[in-house]
């Protein structure tokens, strides 16, 4: 579905924008590091807790040495019931309405600000267009989106 977002356009011009309305989707599973700009992103075709518990399996295993922490918020599919979560994965969770504690809110919303006024002809056309957006982000972009001075200051106050 296409998402409006203002244009530029001449004075007395009203600006003409393609759109379209379907409901086909895709879904980005992501971790997004705010201390080295690091990512671990998941392109999917559904969301579910089964689906999250092996995201968080195949993200233990990126950098496995490594204590993560990974934000969630109130999703249903980001329930604790009936998974493993691995014990380098601590999950934290955020309260309700509050996504500027998630870094993830963050880059999502970076990306869906580029998505404005975009029609793609097929949802493969659009999977291709938000693996280069993802895949090109880079680190110092992804840490000035997504740092927070909170945690920031907990991690060097506690590091």
């Amino acid at each position: 579905m296409t998402h409006l977002g203002s244009c530029i356009s001449p004075k007395g011009k009203r600006p003409v924008v393609g759109f379209q309305h379907r409901f086909k989707y895709t879904y980005l599973f992501g971790s997004y590091s705010p201390m080295d700009g690091q990512s671990f992103v998941w392109e999917i075709d559904g969301v579910d807790n089964k689906i999250f518990e092996s995201y968080l399996h195949a993200f233990s295993k990126q950098r496995p040495r490594e204590f993560k922490i990974v934000v969630i918020d109130n999703a249903g599919f980001h329930s604790t019931k009936n998974i493993t979560v691995p014990d380098n994965i601590y999950l934290l969770a955020i309260p309700p309405y509050s996504p500027e504690l998630n870094p993830c809110e963050q880059i999502w919303q970076f990306i869906k600000n580029r998505f404005k006024n975009s029609v793609f002809s097929n949802l493969d056309q659009l999977k291709d267009w938000l693996h280069q957006m993802v895949n090109s982000m880079e680190e110092h972009t992804i840490k000035s989106i997504t740092s927070n001075h909170h945690y920031l200051q907990i991690f060097n106050a506690t590091f």
